[in-house]
């Protein structure tokens, strides 16, 4: 008797259909390492309070603050690393990695690989978090994840973040030009 094929794990559904704090809580989990190499000891209790107040767009409190401040310094961090190659975060999305100079053998491939990729994970997420807790300078990246592969789990996440904020539906037509104008008009540009 043959054997059922395994059901393959959709790593974009959780992202997708999450309660939006159950999102901010998952995501704010995954930073713990990052947070702590910036001083900042999150517990999760911390990040389950910080997503409840988020999602219920409440000001931020003490540990959301400092929550804020960790992670810009993680972002200015792997936007460095993308910087040390030429790269913007845009580019980086965009850019082939035989492209990045500075390997010769498979483990410096590898080696530059990881890097990059912990970069743009850090950088997107890291905007996604930034949003939601009030402090937008790296909206852009949440955009240009969006444009560059709407179905990669960071651009799902980015899209939630920036229907939460612009406060449009999911199914709006046009919704990304129309979030767009709104963020920027939120944000005086």
């Amino acid at each position: 008797m043959k054997r059922p094929a395994p059901m393959a794990f959709d790593r974009t559904s959780p992202a997708a259909t999450w309660p939006f704090e159950t999102l901010v809580a998952v995501l704010l989990k995954q930073f713990k390492r990052p947070l702590a190499a910036q001083g900042l000891d999150l517990s999760d209790a911390d990040a389950q309070t910080i997503a409840q107040d988020a999602a219920a767009r409440a000001a931020p409190g003490e540990m959301a603050r400092a929550v804020v401040a960790a992670l810009a310094a993680v972002i200015a961090e792997s936007e460095a690393v993308l910087a040390g190659w030429g790269l913007s975060f845009r580019e980086s999305l965009a850019a082939d990695l035989d492209a990045i100079p500075g390997w010769h053998s498979t483990a410096e491939f590898l080696e530059i690989a990881n890097q990059k990729t912990n970069a743009e994970i850090r950088i997107g997420a890291g905007a996604a978090l930034l949003a939601v807790l009030g402090d937008q300078r790296h909206v852009p990246y949440l955009f240009d994840l969006v444009e560059h592969d709407p179905d990669e789990v960071e651009a799902i996440i980015a899209r939630r973040v920036l229907l939460f904020l612009s406060g449009l539906d999911d199914g709006a037509p046009d919704w990304l030009a129309r979030a767009r104008a709104r963020l920027e008009s939120a944000r005086g540009e």
